[in-house]
């Protein structure tokens, strides 16, 4: 029997470094705690920011804390239309050749020239979970989960190892509304070709062109 994952939906947010924060609300403002995340040591900050970018803009988007070593924009593929920005899929912390925008909060503003990414999903799960369904980081997988008539396979999920983590697989408002989500959504790892991980890009071409691994 597979382990149940939680699926927790992120909506647009922003990480950022201590320098930009003080640069956009002050010399003397501090992050103010909100809310704890699911993953230890997150949280959701009362601050707020407007991102904006050649078409649109959005306002009210949340911070989270600690403070990061990069300020990094987060966004849906839809998000980035509004926006107008290139939407460029990357794991978190991966932003060299990313798009930028400005960003507008109540002391100043400033203009990022990179680290606006649609995050690529993934899994945060810890070593043990990780043997438990053997996978290890940065491994590719798929992820099999049922909702309201509307089941769906995630294919290309990133997992993500660490001590530091508990288990949730996060996707954004796009990935979220396909399946119809509902309170707790949870998904599988489906285990194809012996259990192996296996990039789908891969698979499509060679099932047209007459290989079937199944």
């Amino acid at each position: 029997m597979g382990i149940a994952i939680p699926i927790e939906t992120s909506a647009r947010h922003m990480h950022i470094c201590e320098e930009d924060f003080h640069i956009l609300f002050g010399d003397d403002a501090e992050l103010t705690y909100k809310s704890e995340l699911s993953q230890p040591g997150q949280y959701v900050c009362e601050e707020r920011v407007t991102i904006k970018g050649p078409k649109g803009s959005f306002e009210n988007v949340a911070l989270l804390g600690p403070y990061r070593p990069e300020t990094q924009v987060e966004i849906s593929m839809t998000d980035s239309r509004k926006l107008g920005v290139p939407g460029i899929i990357r794991q978190s912390g991966d932003t060299k050749d990313t798009p930028g925008c400005t960003l507008i909060g109540p002391k100043g503003s400033l203009e990022l020239d990179h680290g606006v990414i649609v995050a690529k999903r993934h899994i945060h799960m810890t070593p043990v979970q990780a043997i438990q369904m053997n996978v290890k980081d940065n491994d590719e997988v798929f992820v099999i989960m049922e909702s309201f008539e509307r089941s769906l396979i995630f294919a290309d999920v990133v997992v993500r190892v660490s001590p530091k983590f508990a288990l949730a697989m996060h996707v954004d408002t796009d990935e979220a509304n396909a399946f119809a989500n509902d309170n707790q959504p949870t998904g599988v790892i489906l285990k194809l070709f012996g259990g192996r991980t296996y990039n789908l890009q891969k698979w499509a071409e060679e099932l047209q062109s007459g290989i079937s691994r199944l």
